[in-house]
């Protein structure tokens, strides 16, 4: 995505590949809320990850802190709003706190017992990884459209249609579900045995085709896992590979990149 893209949808950028987004820790100053929380916790903060917009996560004890500068926070806002509204329907974090000051805004979830997608470890066993992301995928994607909270769908980037794309590919009522709408890797997590755990970065959340995420998913392998994992993701998932609707989304994804 463009910067101006991505300011105006806050996506988090943690899924780039080899999440080069990350810094060493020591290099990250907290933000105040973030100190404030580990000495009321007594905790030291772990500093999780920067993104390219220079929204920070940490973890202070059983909870995660996502930080993010003024000019994100209605992105962040429209991020807790997703959040609140799908803890109860689909394995995802659930919202303790938030807030905003001058210096920027805050979301803070409680922890969970899982790890990414991306790390070493689950790199390290790209089978169970690939199986997982897409068993919460289809997970998701069965979650029931009729309490769609309105605006939702014209919000998030996967129904746009740009015309530099041509005609966007007709959504068939079964290919109609609620799509992530930043599937790649990273934002699975996984339970230590590679199970699938939850989902996490979840601003874009919304009605749209299954292709928009079916498609990310698999382009992110490649970047994370290496070549050769499409054919195991869309057998996991239960799908025969559309090559119209992924060439059409991923192309919408590098048009807004």
């Amino acid at each position: 995505m463009s910067d101006d893209l991505h300011e105006q949808r806050g996506r988090d950028l943690t899924a780039a590949p080899d999440l080069s987004y990350q810094q060493d820790a020591s290099r990250v100053t907290a933000p105040t809320v973030v100190a404030r929380l580990a000495a009321e916790l007594g905790a030291e903060p772990m500093f999780l990850w920067r993104n390219s917009l220079d929204g920070l996560t940490f973890r202070v004890a059983d909870r995660v802190v996502k930080w993010s500068p003024p000019p994100l926070v209605s992105a962040l806002r429209r991020e807790e709003e997703r959040m609140r509204w799908l803890a109860p329907r689909h394995p995802s974090p659930v919202v303790l706190d938030s807030g905003a000051d001058a210096d920027g805004g805050w979301l803070v979830t409680a922890a969970l017992a899982g790890e990414t997608a991306v790390t070493d470890r689950n790199r390290a066993r790209p089978e169970a990884a690939v199986a997982a992301i897409a068993a919460g995928l289809r997970r998701l994607h069965a979650l029931p459209l009729d309490a769609v909270p309105a605006g939702w769908t014209a919000e998030t980037w996967v129904n746009r249609a740009p015309a530099a794309l041509g005609p966007r590919p007709p959504v068939s009522e079964q290919d109609r579900v609620f799509v992530h709408g930043d599937a790649c890797a990273p934002n699975t997590l996984l339970d230590d045995a590679g199970r699938f755990l939850a989902h996490v970065d979840l601003g874009d959340l919304a009605p749209g085709d299954r292709w928009a995420d079916l498609a990310v998913a698999s382009m992110s392998l490649e970047w994370n896992y290496g070549p050769g994992h499409d054919a195991a993701f869309y057998a996991a998932y239960g799908i025969e590979p559309d090559a119209e609707r992924i060439h059409w989304y991923r192309g919408l994804w590098d048009l807004e990149s």
